[in-house]
């Protein structure tokens, strides 16, 4: 039988809310849209300080009858660089190590401050496209379209849903940009996040993959106990401008 090696290619992206009272957003353009979630992106990670959370992987396949578990703190460093620690791993122990495990490493990869720019929603990576505006939880958001401008393993094709007010990512729809290789038929996820205080931390993530040999894998990661580090040190950016305002200050 194939090697388990093969079905981590199906998830190296990843691992990389109605209400008849509600205001309805104004109308904009795609393009208006991507701006202002980047320069919102920009102002929540200026004054973030990192943030610590816990998840858990559970990944199921039943026509092998397999299942594996991992449960897994993470630490997100001012800069938004993730560290991970693995807690405990019980079940299929060739997945936890040659799934799970991956997982963890492409996210942590693609979480440096180097590859995020390869990997973000932004005009370099990406085409989008105005499909309307839906509500999510109550809250109105926009629909677009995401095209990725060049096959690659940490992009996707899908759909984004943006937040009217904060213009934050709600909710993604999508399978990765690259090809997977012919022995998978397909591979699609769906990524959901909530608010908690002026941030939004993911909620859930489901990847389920169609392969010839394997049948259905499906992996679900449920994101819990998120907070901020209100005690963590500053940023660069938090850093340079409490300097610029005490110098200021001081020239009164």
């Amino acid at each position: 039988m194939m090697r388990i090696q093969s079905v981590v290619l199906l998830f190296f992206l990843f691992g990389v809310t109605g209400l008849c009272h509600a205001q309805e957003p104004p109308t904009l353009y795609a393009v208006d849209a991507i701006t202002k979630l980047a320069d919102h992106d920009s102002q929540r990670e200026k004054f973030g300080r990192g943030y610590t959370g816990t998840r858990r992987y559970v990944l199921e396949n039943h026509r092998l009858n397999k299942r594996a578990e991992m449960l897994v703190r993470v630490k997100c460093d001012p800069d938004g660089t993730k560290h991970f620690e693995v807690v405990s791993e019980e079940g299929w122990k060739s997945a936890n190590k040659r799934v799970l495990w991956k997982m963890l490493e492409s996210e942590k990869e693609t979480s440096l401050p180097q590859r995020r720019p390869m990997t973000s929603l932004t005009l370099d990576n990406y085409r989008f496209q105005m499909l309307g505006r839906d509500l999510i939880e109550a809250r109105p958001t926009y629909i677009l379209q995401v095209l990725p401008k060049r096959e690659d393993k940490y992009l996707f094709e899908g759909r984004i849903w943006v937040d009217a007010e904060d213009f934050a990512v709600v909710r993604v729809e999508g399978k990765p940009a690259k090809n997977a290789p012919f022995w998978i038929r397909s591979v699609n996820f769906v990524q959901k996040y909530q608010k908690s205080g002026t941030f939004w931390f993911p909620l859930s993530t489901e990847s389920v993959s169609e392969a010839r040999l394997f049948g259905t894998t499906r992996v679900t990661i449920t994101y819990f106990d998120y907070q901020l580090n209100v005690n963590a040190t500053p940023s660069a950016a938090v850093k340079d401008l409490i300097e610029r305002i005490e110098i200021n200050q001081g020239h009164n």
